[in-house]
């Protein structure tokens, strides 16, 4: 799922990100990458998985690594294309 950042408080390790499906979700700084840091309005994207108080943000990446990665693969074929 993507969404953005809405806050983060780095001494508490835990905020909040606004998801594109209208929800907030609670995320933990254990559930960053690890070196990752949030900061308000980053771009991320991450699941959603069932905690104790409601559903959290796990598995979450800085940045919109979806595309980043769509990207790398529509250039692969030229690259081939160009070899050949």
């Amino acid at each position: 799922m993507k969404g953005t950042v809405k806050f983060f408080n780095e001494q508490k390790r835990f905020g909040f990100i606004a998801a594109e499906d209208g929800k907030d979700y609670f995320v933990h700084q254990t559930a960053l990458q690890e070196g990752d840091v949030l900061k308000d309005n980053d771009p991320v994207t991450f699941d959603v998985e069932e905690g104790d108080r409601g559903p959290k943000a796990v598995n979450v990446k800085v940045g919109l690594a979806e595309k980043a990665s769509e990207n790398a693969s529509q250039e692969e074929p030229e690259e081939d294309q160009e070899a050949a």
